[in-house]
């Protein structure tokens, strides 16, 4: 592919949201990657409906919209809810669009998407081994405890004066 695609992989993830647990992106944001307008997005989508179930592609409603503008301010002006894309309705997507810059971007966001999964997977191995610890740990407070009251009480005892011990001169005090 001679086209060269120079959109910072930070642009991409920070338009990947987490909505009923899932990562979506938005039409508008695709269309702005894309280099297009929204609504070509949305007629191509509604051109072939069969290719997007609800596992693709959905329609936010109105509390996800709002609760999704409070956390980003640069959105306004959209008569209807926006339509977001999981994972696979952003592959699905092109093969509707068949521009150069659209599965170009669409490679870009696929290899992010696998990149984000990594790391979840990397976290939930590291999330086990620490559960593991935890367990082994776990119910060896008592032990840790009585060690710790062992060194106390050695520690105090090596601050008290000791009795001397052996001959004492008729001239030495007790100690």
């Amino acid at each position: 592919m001679s086209e060269v695609l120079i959109i910072p992989d930070e642009v991409v993830i920070s338009r990947i949201y987490h909505i009923r647990g899932q990562k979506v992106m938005l039409d508008s944001d695709l269309a702005e990657l894309y280099l297009i307008q929204t609504r070509v997005i949305n007629q191509q989508v509604k051109r072939n409906a069969d290719r997007f179930p609800d596992d693709f592609m959905f329609q936010l409603t109105a509390q996800e919209w709002e609760t999704l503008q409070s956390q980003n301010k640069a959105w306004g002006g959209r008569r209807k809810l926006p339509n977001v894309f999981t994972e696979h309705g952003v592959l699905m997507l092109s093969s509707i669009l068949n521009s150069k810059k659209a599965i170009a971007v669409n490679i870009q966001i696929m290899r992010i998407f696998t990149r984000l999964r990594e790391m979840i997977l990397t976290h939930k191995d590291l999330l086990l081994e620490m559960e593991e610890l935890r367990k082994k740990v776990s119910g060896q407070d008592e032990r840790i405890e009585l060690i710790y009251n062992y060194l106390a009480r050695f520690v105090k005892e090596q601050e008290t004066p000791r009795k001397r011990v052996g001959f004492k001169t008729s001239g030495q005090q007790e100690e």
